[in-house]
Formats: structure tokens, C-alpha cells, sequence
């Protein structure tokens, strides 16, 4: 009875906490990849509103089959529900937000956008205490290590921004397949300088935005707990709203013919990777843990993007890039921490509350010892 129960508690373990981080680092990942693919596809002629459309039209044909063979186990929201509002704002929220994103990166680089998206933990934090989701004891020790480490973690976030340093690897680009006049890496720095106040704060609106859908889709995920039909609605809003204002706004008709380069893995990849599966991860996790969990996983980005832009943008590696990622995560673990201390606390008081637990302890007890 013993083995079970501790078969038990590693199962719960497994699935409540390893799962969830494992899928939500790897979503992390995926859009840090994407945003670099799209850099270096920038870099060669790719428009962003090409990149926005098409993405999600790659997203919304792969989830149109997967929603109706794994999405029927409720009804569809009627169109004058506030659920369905909700979808619909969540949709139109995304594309702004992607809209701003993709220009801040054009503006910048992914590794500014990596470093700006530590803001989302303190907008969203922000705003699950304003919407009620989340509660503050300043004199719990877990409240307490989410504080210092969000502290610690925006302090590494500005080490990498503002300190440089000395290189520490000098990459060379992987990407390039002709000798240009000018390497990707100068043509990155030069309109990093250029329009660092611009890319900084559409970056910077776009995490609020994503912070604002973090809790849209959590209040979502209450009332309709389908994962697979709640992204494959919000990238199919998306796409209908992008395509008239991205249509518009890119005038030039070759720019929407599409060849076998960097272009199209860049769509593919992030219509693949970032609105379909980093889509549905964040979804699936709001739901299982809440939307400050996820966006706890934003600072880690950073510390990946600074690694990709070493080996497929040619941009070398300084000190400071990695003095900072190394404060940032000794930051985000303190943050995980405390959340895990919080989560334990709230546990072991709703265990000591419930008399019909500790009739059954009792019980189990008495039963051990008689094996024993």
C-alpha cells in the first residue's frame, strides 16, 4: 500500500509539475527559434505582414482537422456569449500583438525582444492580482522569493542590454549563402542603434498584450476547457482579421509569392512551432496552472536567444550576455521556488482543513502498521 501511494504521489509529481515545466521551456524554445528564422528572413527581403498572414493560415489549416477530431467532447459557445467575445478579443489581440512583435524585431533584434519579454511576469502578475486570480502575503517566504527573484531576473535582463563587454565567441553566420557587402551581423547592429527607443517599445506593448491574453484565455479555459477549439478559434479570428489589413498594407504582389528559401521555413516554422504548438502548450498550461506560471517561463528566453543569434545571425557572444543569463536564471529558479512554496503551503493547509483526509490518513496509518 505504501508503493502505491508513493507510485502515486510520483505520478501526480510527473504529470502536475516535470510535464507542464518540460513543455513549456520547449515552447520557449520553439519562439525564440522562430523569432530568429524570421531576423534572418527579414534581413533577405521578407515582409512582415507577409509573414504574419501566412502563419496563421499555415496554424488554422493544421488545427481545422485536429478540432473536430479532438474537440467534441463540448458544444460550440453561441456567437452572442461573452465566451465568444472572449475568443474574438483574444484573436484580435494576438494579431496586434504579433503585428508589434514582429516590427519591434524588425526594428531591433530577437535578443531585445527576449529581453523585454521579462516585463511579462510583472504584467501579468499585475494583472491576475487586479482581475483577483492571484494573491499577495508579503510575509510569506514564497511571496517573498517571487519578488526577489523577479527582481534578480530583470537585473540580468539589463546586464545583457546595457553591459556588452568583451567577446567571448566570435560566430560566424550559417545562414548566409553568398558573400554579401554587408555581414547580417553589422546590418543587425546598425538598426539595433538606430531605432532602439521604437523596437523597445512596440516589444514592450506586445508583451502587455500578451499578458492581457494570458488572462482572457485563463478566464476562458474555465468555462470552456478545450484547448484544441479555443487556439484553432483564435488563430482563425487572427487570420480573418490579418488578412485585409495585411493585404493593404503590402502592396507589392511579389512580395507574396513564395519560394523554397529562409522565407518559407521561416512561415512554416513559426506557423508550426509557435501558433499551433507553443499556442496550444500556453493554452493547455494556463489552464493547469494559471497565467502567472506561464509567464514566469518568459525570462528564460533570453539566455536562448542570445545563444541563437551566437550560431544562426553570426552576432557574438560578449560577457555580458552571459554574466546576465546566468543572474536570470539564478532569478527564475527563486521565482519557481517560491511559486513551489506557495503551492505547497496552499496544499498542506487544504489538507489540514479537510476532516475526511485525515479520517483516511488515520485509517491508512493504522493499516501500515498492521503490515508492518
Amino acid at each position: 500500500m505504501r508503493g502505491a501511494g508513493e507510485e502515486t504521489v510520483a505520478w501526480r509529481y510527473l504529470s502536475r509539475d516535470v510535464v507542464p515545466f518540460a513543455a513549456m521551456f520547449t515552447a520557449e524554445c520553439a519562439i525564440v527559434g522562430s523569432n530568429t528564422l524570421f531576423k534572418a528572413a527579414t534581413l533577405r527581403g521578407l515582409s512582415f505582414y507577409v509573414f504574419v498572414f501566412y502563419s496563421y493560415l499555415v496554424s488554422t489549416l493544421l488545427l481545422l482537422p485536429l478540432s473536430f477530431i479532438f474537440g467534441r467532447s463540448k458544444r460550440l459557445p453561441p456567437s452572442k456569449s461573452p465566451l465568444f467575445f472572449k475568443i474574438l478579443l483574444v484573436g484580435f489581440l494576438g494579431f496586434i500583438s504579433q503585428i508589434a512583435g514582429c516590427k519591434g524585431i524588425e526594428y531591433s533584434s530577437p535578443t531585445l525582444s527576449s529581453a523585454i519579454s521579462n516585463l511579462t511576469p510583472a504584467f501579468t502578475f499585475t494583472l491576475a492580482v487586479i482581475f483577483r486570480m492571484e494573491q499577495v502575503r508579503l510575509r510569506s517566504s514564497g511571496t517573498q522569493a517571487k519578488i526577489i527573484g523577479a527582481v534578480i531576473s530583470i537585473s540580468g535582463a539589463l546586464v545583457i542590454v546595457l553591459y556588452k563587454g568583451p567577446k567571448v565567441l566570435a560566430a560566424a553566420s550559417f545562414i548566409s549563402s553568398s558573400p554579401p557587402t554587408i555581414s547580417l551581423h553589422q546590418q543587425q547592429m546598425t538598426s539595433f542603434e538606430s531605432s532602439w527607443i521604437i523596437g523597445g517599445l512596440l516589444l514592450a506593448s506586445q508583451y502587455f498584450l500578451i499578458s492581457i491574453m494570458y488572462i482572457l484565455q485563463t478566464r476562458i479555459m474555465e468555462a470552456y476547457p478545450e484547448e484544441i477549439r479555443v487556439v484553432f478559434f483564435y488563430n482563425l479570428i487572427a487570420t480573418l482579421i490579418s488578412a485585409p489589413v495585411c493585404f493593404l498594407a503590402e502592396t507589392d504582389l511579389t512580395s507574396w509569392v513564395l519560394k523554397p528559401d529562409m522565407s518559407l521555413a521561416a512561415i512554416i516554422y513559426s506557423g508550426v512551432f509557435v501558433s499551433l504548438f507553443s499556442a496550444l502548450t500556453h493554452t493547455w498550461g494556463l489552464h493547469l496552472k494559471g497565467p502567472v506560471y506561464v509567464s514566469l517561463f518568459r525570462p528564460l528566453s533570453i539566455a536562448i536567444a542570445v545563444t541563437m543569434g551566437a550560431l544562426f545571425l553570426g552576432a557574438s557572444l560578449h560577457l555580458g550576455s552571459v554574466i546576465g543569463s546566468v543572474i536570470l536564471c539564478f532569478g527564475f529558479y527563486t521565482v519557481m521556488w517560491g511559486k513551489a512554496r506557495e503551492n505547497s503551503t496552499k496544499a498542506a493547509a487544504g489538507f489540514e482543513n479537510s476532516p475526511f483526509l485525515l479520517t483516511h490518513v488515520v485509517e491508512d496509518e493504522h493499516l501500515l502498521v498492521r503490515y508492518d
